[in-house]
């Protein structure tokens, strides 16, 4: 599922933890705003908002001072429009990284995409910043990337779109088919050895289908049917019931969100299959309707662990007065990464790209993550089950890599 305006909308995913930030009077896009921040981007001197031009930017020293030791590192996001808390989020946790690590040699400069995100990337560059964090949207990459690449600034997008991913742009974002390839590893391990998928139509449900055919081709098992169906209504019942009609599963995916899964999971287990294992993706991750329903008690499904989440929840609330997007970790760990690299980076110097490659990785609120040659995150997951009233890690998540 690409992270574009047309997927901010449907992607509910990107709020998390029920009474922590699943906010149901907000939406993402369109229906995307779980975040209204008393400061939106706190006025300190690490992060500036920078108007931008609608002419060829110059430098604009009077904003941005010559610092000779600090790294010039530009954020990104829209602060303005439909997507526009969605990007405060992102910007307050870039604010939160570094009062939490009391950095002083990192200058983030926040630029507003929803302006144009060339013209944003084309002032980021003239001022000098040596490494993008961002962009929110995959359909906004080309853009920064013609004004990057000329200048050998790399970027690390928030995006999850994996086409996105060159040698210069980054996909940080969290990737549906690690989450599908992780289940059915597990469901492999425990018994699983013939399954079913519901998939929706469009790129979401293309990429499930891949990801579920690579991991079976990988782990074993076999793909015995599956079922395409609209998102956005009640087709994914008729869905499940032709898919029941054709048996020969133990084990069904349901590529999509808490709600269609609930839905779904019913027609799933009648008729006598009460025992049919259920997979679900990371879109569950934080839908607390999830242990409401007993159609779907005892399914899985595999993310990020939440263990780091929750404290940084509640100390995001404490300082801007409103719980954050699921997604504003992305910023964070950005930081987080930059800081680690800057150990050894030189002020005024290129950004040591090569250095995003380690293949130890990172640690962030997320846990532990690297980036492939291939520019994509590579994340450790935990399996999480339905179970009654809560929802249990029944497989951790890696603590490290093992390099």
């Amino acid at each position: 599922m690409k992270l574009t305006m047309q997927s901010l909308s449907e992607a509910r995913w990107l709020r998390k933890a029920a009474a922590m930030l699943n906010r149901r009077n907000l939406a993402v896009a369109a229906t995307a705003a779980l975040l209204a921040g008393c400061q939106v981007i706190p006025k300190t001197e690490t992060v500036a908002t920078v108007p931008v031009p609608e002419a060829t930017p110059e430098p604009t020293p009077t904003a941005l001072p010559t610092d000779s030791t600090r790294h010039r590192v530009a954020l990104l996001v829209p602060l303005s429009g439909s997507a526009a808390e969605v990007g405060q989020s992102l910007a307050n946790a870039t604010t939160m990284a570094l009062l939490d690590t009391n950095a002083d040699n990192l200058r983030i400069t926040t630029y507003d995409t929803s302006r144009g995100a060339a013209a944003a990337a084309r002032q980021a560059i003239a001022d000098g910043n040596k490494l993008i964090l961002g962009p929110l949207l995959s359909e906004n990459v080309p853009a920064v990337q013609s004004a990057a690449r000329p200048a050998s600034v790399p970027a690390i997008a928030f995006s999850n779109d994996t086409s996105i991913a060159s040698a210069d742009v980054f996909v940080m974002g969290h990737i549906p088919e690690q989450s599908i390839r992780r289940s059915i590893e597990y469901a492999r391990r425990n018994g699983s050895n013939n399954f079913g998928a519901l998939l929706p139509e469009g790129d979401y449900g293309q990429r499930s289908y891949s990801a579920l055919t690579n991991s079976l081709r990988d782990y074993g098992g076999n793909l015995v049917a599956f079922e395409r169906y609209a998102r956005g209504n009640t087709s994914i019942v008729g869905a499940a019931q032709r898919l029941r009609t054709r048996g020969g599963y133990d084990t069904v995916l349901i590529a999509d969100g808490a709600r269609l899964a609930i839905q779904s999971g019913g027609e799933l287990r009648a008729d006598g299959a009460e025992g049919v294992r259920i997979l679900g993706t990371e879109l569950w991750s934080g839908e607390s309707n999830l242990t409401r329903a007993g159609s779907i008690n005892g399914a899985l499904f595999s993310a990020v662990s939440d263990g780091r989440f929750r404290r940084f929840s509640d100390s995001y609330e404490t300082r801007f007065g409103t719980k954050p997007y699921r997604i504003a970790t992305l910023g964070y760990d950005a930081v987080l990464l930059t800081l680690r690299i800057a150990r050894d980076w030189q002020v005024g110097s290129d950004f040591p790209q090569d250095r995003l490659y380690d293949r130890g990785g990172f640690l962030g609120v997320d846990g532990p993550f690297r980036f492939g040659r291939d520019g994509i995150a590579e994340r450790a997951l935990e399996v999480r089950q339905v179970s009654g009233n809560q929802v249990i890690a029944v497989d951790p998540a890696p603590s490290s890599f093992g390099g």
